[in-house]
């Protein structure tokens, strides 16, 4: 394996190409489970037809385990929105569209999104009393099947030269409700602090989808509890915050 081009390096995983492939590399701090959790996940979406990376391997390197899947040639949706500003609402009316078009499709071997909520609830560093509210409401929520990415932004989006959209990065790919999906999204943007964009981005969704705003607000605290587990320790607290009120308006 060549390590000589890194195209991402985050604290727990550095990210190589590798001539055709993209070889994720994580450290040992990382859970073998969740690694191979998330190889699953992505061969699983495969079988969906969504136009992915497709994984070739699933080994060690150095003794550290590592996710071998195609190259997808092409920038980001953020970067293309990054570098051409004015064309944003344009970018934006297409990453709502994907997402969408996401929701369409079923993947009933992946595990259920009710589930992980409900399991990071009891995870979090919330009281008893606001973790007993927020498994009440998400009994409360109609359930669903269909195929959420988990981690929907501009960044797991890649356009290839031709034009064609690929999706990356299905680690957190449940099957459940699209409202927790969007939630996450949303909430991804105001934590970049964008809000401004987050809201043109939720209106654009319930526009398109006609989904009402109130589903996706009753969706916040959830997800909001879920990533807190998790999240980068500088969200945390804004995280437990949004995790804590009732209602959002």
């Amino acid at each position: 394996m060549s390590k000589e081009k890194i195209v991402v390096k985050l604290p727990t995983k550095t990210i190589y190409l590798d001539g055709d492939k993209i070889i994720k590399l994580f450290d040992e701090s990382y859970s073998k489970a969740d690694i191979l959790n998330e190889a699953l996940n992505q061969a699983r979406v495969e079988d969906t037809g969504i136009n992915a990376p497709h994984i070739c391997e699933v080994t060690k390197i150095d003794g550290k385990w590592a996710i071998i899947m195609n190259y997808i040639p092409g920038k980001t949706l953020a970067q293309l929105m990054s570098e051409n500003p004015e064309k944003e609402d344009e970018y934006l009316e297409k990453f709502v569209d994907l997402q969408m078009y996401v929701h369409t499709f079923r993947s009933p071997l992946l595990n259920k999104l009710r589930d992980k909520m409900d399991r990071k609830i009891d995870q979090t560093e919330l009281d008893s009393a606001t973790k007993y509210e927020l498994h009440t409401r998400l009994s409360g929520m109609m359930p669903r099947t269909k195929l959420c990415h988990g981690d929907f932004n501009p960044s797991n989006v890649i356009v290839t030269p031709d034009g064609e959209y690929y999706i990356v990065d299905w680690a957190h790919a449940t099957q459940g409700n699209a409202g927790a999906d969007v939630a996450r999204t949303y909430l991804l943007f105001v934590l970049a602090g964008k809000n401004e964009f987050a809201e043109k981005y939720v209106n654009l969704f319930c526009e398109k989808s006609g989904m009402p705003r109130k589903y996706i607000q009753a969706w916040l605290p959830i997800v909001a509890a879920s990533q807190s587990v998790k999240g980068k320790p500088e969200e945390r607290e804004t995280l437990i915050q949004w995790a804590s009120v009732a209602e959002y308006i």
